[in-house]
């Protein structure tokens, strides 16, 4: 390139910089690079918080997370009891009905035995 034309080029840009200029008002500017820094902090005290948090979370996590995995183990050990239990249950009232058919009523009988109002019920 010829010097002629870097110094064309370099006064076009000159030119097309002074009218992009003339385009933008300073004061808007100004506001806007003043909204931007109060946006900034907000999000950076937005952003502490939020680590504050998670670090209370995670602190409160590993106190529950060992009771919490034992009350769990106890719930399916209890399961598993009961279960059984009813499986027993279960057998016996086989046996006991085979034994003695009339031993336990139907549900019309139960019907008629039981005549205690439901509590559940709105009345």
């Amino acid at each position: 390139m010829e010097p002629s034309e870097e110094k064309s080029i370099r006064a076009a840009s000159e030119e097309v910089s002074l009218e992009f200029k003339t385009l933008i008002n300073a004061e808007d500017l100004d506001a806007l690079k003043k909204l931007q820094h109060l946006i900034l902090g907000r999000l950076q005290d937005s952003n502490a918080v939020l680590s504050h948090f998670n670090e209370y979370s995670e602190h409160c996590f590993a106190e529950v997370s060992s009771d919490f995995s034992r009350n769990t183990r106890l719930l399916r050990s209890m399961k598993s009891d009961l279960d059984y239990i009813f499986q027993k249950l279960r057998s016996l009232k086989a046996k006991i009905l085979a034994t003695y058919p009339d031993a336990f009523p139907d549900d019309s009988t139960i019907e008629a035995l039981d005549r205690r109002p439901d509590l559940e019920m709105p009345q």
